[in-house]
């Protein structure tokens, strides 16, 4: 079979270089995207005079007969043919003739696969951006249930201040609406036509870009050749979206791998997103998050792959550059396959509110409110803060909590304690008397759910 490109070469490709030059086998998935770019040039082409119509309109419809044939199945892309532009090019002029040749007029394959994956990853980020829409509405959801499950909040992984289980949730809520912006200024990035620029120099033939991105459906034109033909900031961009959104979803994860376990029993996955072991009949495992915590340094690799591909690479495109297409393709395979499970296995955890609201009430988590009563009757911060790390030894000494003393006890350390200390630690009170935007209690975080609602 001869090469679209071999007029000046005197020898066939050597098989071995053949299958390991052709990208065929991974940017076939393109297809949809290297058709419909190609009926936009075609239909260019012809309003331009630089084609006839009549050539035009039948170039489009042997395109879309193509595409018709390929997704029934029909098709079977070769390797000989390299990649997913020659192959479609190849059944198209088996299919119309020698006027199919004349469809890669005025372009290149670099402007051409520039184009496939910007039209690509445009769509992939609204589907992500879907996913993760919808992921906040189930945690919302959960959220809205329980705005007075009680739970201790913790830093350095030991218990800090007792706070909800519905303020935690809303905390992801705000990772992943973060992430939702990321995806949304990286799509305007990607937003970006960049046929016509051809191999790197542009064409002399008198081709309209602006009509092609009107019909295409992209925001603007590349203002460079060289560069539309040479920048994957696009994709490495998503990638670094995506990495810091697996970063967020493994995070999660790993609280609730944590809080699933007997010690903790915080949670309990459902059987349909658990597994047991082969040996130990007695296991449940939270398998699902403990692979989409491991999934997630896949995602970092598929960005430092390309970080490095690109590193070095002169303008303007070079070979390299089809190492691209793995990783991406990888990347969001991999995202959005983690959401699909993460949302409903989120959904249908039971959550065991006396465990957590148990957890709460140990670690001394009221301590800061003792010292805030204390700071309230005129004493200073760091000097409360004194008195009650010492009354927290004195528990300790006695095996008690700080609910558990007495008035006498309390006044043995500040006279300015009374009665009503006992009602200003109450988990309730510690949790709803932090009523700052953003803080745990009931009317703050309904305030940020309804935030939240009209954000989404």
């Amino acid at each position: 079979m001869s090469k679209l490109w071999g007029g000046r070469f005197q020898k066939t490709t050597n098989s071995l270089v053949e299958d390991f030059h052709s990208s065929i086998t991974f940017d076939c998935r393109l297809f949809r995207q290297d058709i419909k770019g190609s009926i936009a040039h075609a239909n260019m082409l012809g309003k331009q005079g630089i084609i006839t119509g009549v050539e035009a309109e039948e170039i489009v419809a042997g395109l879309k007969e193509v595409l018709a044939d390929i997704e029934s199945g029909k098709v079977d892309f070769t390797v000989q043919d390299e990649d997913i532009h020659m192959n479609v090019e190849r059944l198209l002029t088996e299919k119309i003739g020698p006027v199919g040749k004349k469809l890669h007029t005025a372009r290149s394959r670099n402007d051409q696969v520039a184009l496939d994956v910007r039209i690509y990853l445009k769509d992939e980020i609204i589907e992500v951006n879907d996913l993760l829409k919808e992921l906040i509405k189930v945690l919302v959801a959960v959220a809205k249930d329980n705005l007075d499950t009680y739970m201790p909040g913790y830093t350095h992984l030991q218990k800090a201040q007792p706070i909800t289980l519905a303020h935690h949730l809303l905390a992801y809520c705000q990772m992943f609406h973060r992430d939702m912006g990321r995806f949304k200024d990286c799509f305007n990035r990607v937003d970006v036509l960049p046929l016509g620029s051809g191999a790197l120099a542009g064409t002399t033939f008198p081709i309209d870009r602006e009509l092609v991105a009107k019909e295409l459906g992209f925001a603007a034109v590349s203002d460079n050749s060289l560069d539309a033909v040479s920048d994957r900031d696009f994709a490495i961009e998503f990638l670094g979206a995506a990495s810091i959104l697996m970063m967020h979803l493994s995070r999660f994860c790993e609280e609730l791998i944590i809080w699933s376990t007997d010690e903790f029993k915080f949670v309990e996955m459902d059987d349909a997103y658990s597994t047991g072991s082969s040996i130990m009949p007695q296991k449940k495992n939270p398998d699902v998050a403990e692979l989409i915590r491991g999934k997630t340094g896949r995602v970092y690799g598929s960005l430092m792959t390309l970080l490095t591909v690109m590193k070095s690479l002169p303008l303007a495109y070079n070979k390299d550059m089809q190492e691209d297409k793995e990783p991406l393709f990888d990347g969001i395979d991999t995202v959005k396959k983690s959401l699909l499970v993460f949302t409903p296995m989120v959904n249908t955890m039971s959550i065991n509110k006396a465990a957590m609201a148990q957890g709460a009430k140990g670690g001394f988590t009221n301590a800061t409110d003792v010292a805030d009563y204390l700071a309230k009757k005129g004493v200073s911060f760091r000097e409360a803060h004194e008195i009650v790390g010492k009354m927290v030894f004195y528990c300790l000494e006695h095996q008690k909590n700080l609910e558990g003393l007495t008035l006498d006890e309390y006044q043995q350390h500040s006279q300015l304690f009374d009665e009503d200390i006992f009602g200003a630690i109450s988990l309730e009170t510690c949790v709803n008397q932090r009523r700052v935007i953003g803080g745990p209690a009931k009317e703050a975080v309904l305030a940020a759910i309804a935030k939240l609602e009209q954000q989404l």
